[in-house]
């Protein structure tokens, strides 16, 4: 019996998607939303979660790249995965800013240098063997909802930045650097991202089981865009943050404005996918995909309304940090069972953590 777990283990492990830090990013955002909203018993547990999570992610990846170093490279030249790496960013910063909440500031200062080398150097090397150096033409077809990761990290790089800002006026002006710069990047990957998924939507086939829940990355980078923003609008006055200020609290109104009008567009494709086509609703690690996007947009909605005076903003970010608590519990509760079932109890399973080789994939 032990044998046979060790070997679905090192199979889950060698097929483990890079894009599960997602789970790290859904529970982080909810706990710090539970903060806000004052539920700190519920946001407590959350954040332990949260670490434990972070921690044996980060243990089952290092051990990835010492047993299967070619199946992450495989990852690396896939441009339908290979952005996940980015959620190993923005999973660590969320958990950095929940983390500053609690008065571990030096923590979350260690993360944002560590997270801001990752998506300088992830920002480059993921494009060029995903995208640039492949041989195949053209590779628009292979965008996908996990191409908008790459926005979040940039974006969770600037909240990280803005978050850490009160901490010493030594550091203000490079924070507000960082800050801004990160901002500004991510708002024109969004556009980037954007024209890609859309060409890729308007030049090829687009099947139901396309349609998976990465596409909900789309609402959830505009909405981290939203808490960015708002974190940049509260920072202290400095030469970077003065020179942008209105624009930012400006755009962060209109992506906070199309991140809304894209909720519903999300739901009712779901519902064409699972209702009208009849593709099964079952657990993959894509799932998380889904939840962090809903819980960002609450926590956002909270921001922007307490920043530029919104209170109708802040209400619907409350009311929706319930959905997607709602939504985070489900999803881990069919994570468990998949756990089990895969890999404890059903014998001779191919299946693995990452929820199947097609979830891993982001296809």
């Amino acid at each position: 019996m032990s044998s046979t777990v060790t070997v679905r283990t090192d199979s889950a492990v060698a097929s483990l998607t890079p894009g599960y830090f997602a789970l790290v990013m859904a529970t982080g955002i909810l706990s710090i939303g539970a903060e806000l909203e004052g539920v700190t018993v519920l946001s407590t547990v959350l954040l332990v979660l949260c670490a434990v999570v972070f921690v044996l992610l980060l243990v089952l990846t290092g051990l990835r790249l010492v047993r299967h170093r070619d199946r992450i490279a495989e990852d690396f030249l896939d441009p339908a995965r290979a952005f996940g790496f980015f959620t190993y960013v923005a999973g660590t910063n969320v958990l950095g800013v929940r983390l500053f909440m609690s008065g571990y500031q030096t923590i979350t200062a260690v993360f944002l240098v560590l997270t801001l080398l990752a998506w300088f150097v992830l920002g480059y090397v993921v494009p060029w063997t995903a995208v640039l150096s492949k041989s195949e033409r053209p590779v628009v077809k292979y965008a996908n909802g996990t191409w908008f990761i790459w926005v979040v990290a940039s974006q969770s790089v600037a909240v990280a930045a803005a978050t850490l800002e009160p901490t010493g006026e030594s550091v203000r002006g490079a924070l507000a650097i960082v800050a801004v710069l990160s901002w500004s990047v991510g708002v024109f990957l969004y556009a980037a991202a954007g024209v890609m998924v859309a060409l890729r939507m308007m030049l090829y086939e687009l099947k139901p089981v396309d349609l998976n829940p990465p596409y909900w990355v789309s609402m959830g980078a505009c909405a981290i865009t939203v808490l960015a923003g708002a974190r940049i609008v509260e920072m202290a006055a400095a030469p970077m943050v003065d020179a942008t200020r209105g624009l930012v609290a400006g755009l962060a109104v209109v992506f906070w404005s199309f991140a809304t009008w894209l909720i519903p567009v999300l739901f009712g494709v779901g519902l064409w996918r699972h209702w009208r086509h009849r593709i099964p609703l079952r657990y993959e690690a894509t799932l998380w995909s889904m939840v962090f996007p809903l819980g960002m947009y609450a926590v956002a909605g909270i921001y922007l309304g307490r920043a530029d005076m919104l209170p109708i903003v802040g209400w619907i970010g409350r009311a929706e940090l319930w959905l997607a608590m709602a939504v985070w519990l489900l999803v881990f509760v069919a994570m468990l069972r998949h756990l089990y079932t895969t890999v404890l109890r059903r014998p001779g399973s191919g299946a693995d953590l990452a929820g199947g080789a097609d979830a891993a994939g982001g296809r």
